[in-house]
C-alpha cells in the first residue's frame, strides 16, 4: 500500500472516530435531559457508539501492527540481502546526524 493510500485511510478512520465520538457527546447531552423509557433508548444508542467506536480503534490497531511488522520485515530481508550498502546506508546516516548535531 503506497503512503498516499495510506494516509487516506488514516483519514477516514480518523474521521470516523471523530463522527461516533460526537454522535456519542449528543446522545450523552440529550440522555442527561430525558428521564424514563426515552433515557433508556438513548443510553442504548451510546453504549452501542461507544462499542462501535472501541472496535474500529482495535481494528486501527490491528492494521498498523500488521503494517508495521510488514514493514520490518522488508527492512529485515534488505538488510540480510544487502548487508554492506545498508552499513553504508546507516553510516551516511550517523555521519549526517553528527553533523546536524554539532552545529547546534
Amino acid at each position: 500500500m503506497s503512503d498516499q493510500a495510506l494516509n487516506s485511510e488514516k483519514e477516514k478512520l480518523l474521521a470516523d472516530v471523530r463522527s461516533v465520538l460526537s454522535n456519542t457527546e449528543e446522545l450523552l447531552a440529550n440522555a442527561g435531559e430525558e428521564g424514563g423509557t426515552k433515557a433508556q433508548e438513548l443510553r442504548g444508542k451510546l453504549s452501542a457508539n461507544l462499542k462501535l467506536a472501541k472496535e474500529r480503534l482495535l481494528d486501527a490497531e490491528k492494521l498498523a501492527a500488521a503494517k508495521a511488522k510488514a514493514a520490518a520485515k522488508a527492512t529485515d530481508h534488505y538488510v540480510h540481502e544487502n548487508p554492506w550498502k545498508s552499513i553504508g546506508i546507516a553510516a551516511a546516516v550517523a555521519f549526517l546526524l553528527g553533523l546536524l548535531v554539532s552545529r547546534r
